[in-house]
């Protein structure tokens, strides 16, 4: 089943990441942690590129395995291609297949200033158009980014990229974490009116702790609203308030998302089966409406 095919009129898709643990060691943590989610029955789950795009030491097909073999939810696989050749990419195509893993979430993926990029792949485009040649039966999603992607000089510069995304064969996308509905709300507009019609999803990441968000802001170029900056600065210093406040936040973020007619929500868990519960148990009732 396509992850595409999960949009439907009548049902607001709710999903989840998760991310392999940094040390091999530590494997059994995640295990755990899909343990739990499993039980908030999420219409997939997708597992990021580990190990900082290393092909030796990736457990990305693995979880995902597990996800879809062991639980029977569908798994959304990423690919990242800055640091991989287009042997590289054929292998780990080769390891899904094995795995009976045809969703990819294709992405160009973070420079490591400590490790030159390899040449076969300058953007995700030119990922996503090469595995549709390589194998027509995966279905591939992209990343969106609300707020223009950070290396880029214009939104509509932005936009314009995303559509050679899909053009050139994504069939769903992924946004990256915003804190304002108002600039996820332009973006799809933006989108639409460039012809972008595959479903557009709502990436949420609720705040766990200040060090943690401010890490992922400064990566992705997120802006803080000064109700989110507020809160920020109230509850700094008190862990279980800054988490309960951000639980909060998010299920308004979420509960605005729904009402205004949002496609799906895809929840970055921080591999946090307890914020997951929390959010997802908040706003089930409204999924079907």
């Amino acid at each position: 089943m396509s992850i595409a095919s999960l949009f439907q009129p009548d049902h607001t898709v709710l999903s989840f990441e998760v991310f392999p643990p940094k040390r091999t060691s530590s494997i059994q943590t995640i295990y755990s942690t899909l343990d739990e989610l499993k039980d908030l029955r999420p219409d997939f789950i997708s597992v990021t590129y580990g190990a900082g795009g290393n092909l030796a030491d990736n457990s990305t097909c693995e979880i995902a395995s597990i996800i879809q073999n062991k639980y029977g939810i569908q798994a959304l696989a990423h690919l990242t291609c800055v640091n991989g050749s287009k042997e590289d990419i054929r292998t780990m195509l080769g390891r899904f297949r094995e795995q009976g893993i045809h969703n990819i979430l294709a992405l160009r993926g973070d420079k490591n200033p400590d490790l030159p990029p390899k040449t076969d792949f300058m953007y995700a485009s030119e990922l996503i158009s090469f595995i549709k040649k390589e194998d027509p039966s995966f279905s591939l999603s992209g990343a969106c980014y609300p707020e223009g992607h950070t290396e880029c000089d214009s939104l509509v510069e932005d936009v314009k990229n995303l559509r050679k995304k899909v053009d050139a064969g994504a069939e769903h996308l992924v946004s990256q974490l915003f804190f304002d509905n108002s600039a996820f709300y332009s973006f799809v507009e933006r989108a639409r009116i460039a012809g972008i019609e595959v479903p557009i999803e709502a990436g949420i990441m609720p705040v766990v702790n200040k060090s943690q968000i401010e890490r992922m802001v400064s990566l992705c170029g997120a802006s803080l609203p000064a109700k989110f900056t507020k809160m920020m600065s109230r509850y700094d210093g008190n862990p279980d308030a800054m988490r309960d406040a951000g639980i909060a936040y998010a299920v308004d973020q979420i509960v605005d998302l729904i009402s205004n007619g949002v496609q799906g929500i895809h929840l970055y868990t921080m591999n946090n089966p307890y914020v997951a519960r929390r959010i997802a148990e908040s706003v089930s009732s409204l999924l079907n409406i």
